[in-house]
């Protein structure tokens, strides 16, 4: 139901930095049209270790956040996290609820936003992977696969020792893990993810996406990617970050209003704000 007159205003907001690119305002604006909700939704940069003090200066109008890089990671601390949370290290939504200790819970919806966008893709049922990149994304990457029936991943970084956390991850959820240095010979495998910038993927765009017949490429600025590029070029399937981006917003939006929009709609949001910018 739309606020009521009087009302206090209902306030969400995406925060990172810097967050002047970020389509989720967009994203969340069509969800709150759809469900005839007069909320306010903006972006606000929130500089590197500044998530806690935004969050303890917000007032009873806030009710939810969407965070993102370089945040992730602090949000952890600031709500009551579930298992998901704790196995990836990161968070990327926050929602004011009394009920949960201190006021707050946190949940990481990147994870099942990529479960939700690969089935859109109609894709689904993998058991190997390959991971390139080994951040808070990879790790939420890791986790979402592992629920889509991965038990062996290889990931692909610069440092392959620095992989070691990616490593520990998978022996908790029963995937065996494998670092590899980014340049190698890359093996085959079901699915590719990659969860770095485009110029880092950029030099080994070819050996990449011939290694899997799915390609999804966090990214989605600048788009298409010289990896998603060769990956179509040899007919894979190609998914993009506006794909996750609406996948986890589903999760999303469940959190911050309780109600349910469809994937379809979020998607059709990011792609005009993305068109949109491009032309302007």
């Amino acid at each position: 139901m739309p606020e009521q007159p009087g009302q206090v205003l209902t306030r969400c907001a995406v925060i990172g930095h810097p967050v002047s690119h970020s389509l989720s305002p967009a994203i969340h604006r069509a969800a709150y049209a759809a469900l005839g909700l007069d909320w306010d939704y903006s972006a606000v940069d929130v500089p590197p270790g500044g998530v806690a003090a935004f969050v303890d200066s917000l007032d009873d109008s806030w009710r939810g956040l969407s965070v993102t890089a370089p945040h992730k990671d602090d949000l952890v601390s600031l709500g009551e996290p579930d298992e998901t949370v704790l196995l990836t290290g990161a968070a990327n939504t926050w929602v004011r609820d009394p009920r949960a200790v201190g006021g707050a819970i946190v949940r990481n919806t990147d994870v099942p936003g990529y479960g939700v966008a690969f089935g859109a893709a109609g894709v689904t049922g993998f058991a190997t992977a390959t991971i390139v990149g080994n951040g808070a994304t990879a790790r939420s990457a890791l986790v979402g696969l592992a629920q889509l029936g991965v038990r062996e991943a290889v990931v692909v970084a610069r440092e392959p020792a620095r992989a070691a956390g990616l490593v520990a991850l998978g022996e908790r959820l029963g995937v065996g893990v494998s670092p590899i240095r980014l340049g190698g010979a890359v093996p085959s495998s079901d699915v590719i993810v990659s969860t770095v910038p485009a110029a880092g993927a950029t030099p080994h765009a070819d050996r990449l996406a011939a290694s899997a017949s799915v390609v999804f490429d966090s990214v989605y600025d600048p788009w298409p990617t010289p990896l998603a590029t060769a990956a179509a070029r040899l007919g894979s399937v190609v998914l993009n970050g506006l794909d996750l981006l609406a996948g986890q917003a589903v999760e999303q939006i469940r959190w911050h209003t309780g109600r349910e929009v469809g994937f379809d709609l979020l998607r059709a949001a990011a792609q005009d704000a993305a068109t949109a910018r491009i032309q302007t």
